[in-house]
């Protein structure tokens, strides 16, 4: 597969990948951490608004060809 087919692949694969994690993301903080203190949301949100990176970094790696 070359690595112009795997773009096409993979872009519409990434943004929607990361926009419904942002949502379940959202919906999992504001239902769990709707009354808790503020640091302890600010923390949530900072680890689980870059652990998206991950998976998009590796399937960045596959798009560039392998």
């Amino acid at each position: 597969m070359t690595p112009r087919v795997r773009k096409l692949i993979g872009t519409p694969v990434l943004v929607v990948g990361v926009s419904v994690y942002a949502l379940i993301v959202m919906f999992v903080g504001q239902l769990k951490l709707a009354d808790s203190h503020p640091a302890a949301q600010l923390a949530f949100f900072a680890v689980f608004g870059l652990l998206w990176i991950i998976p998009a970094g590796l399937l960045i790696r596959w798009m560039e060809g392998g």
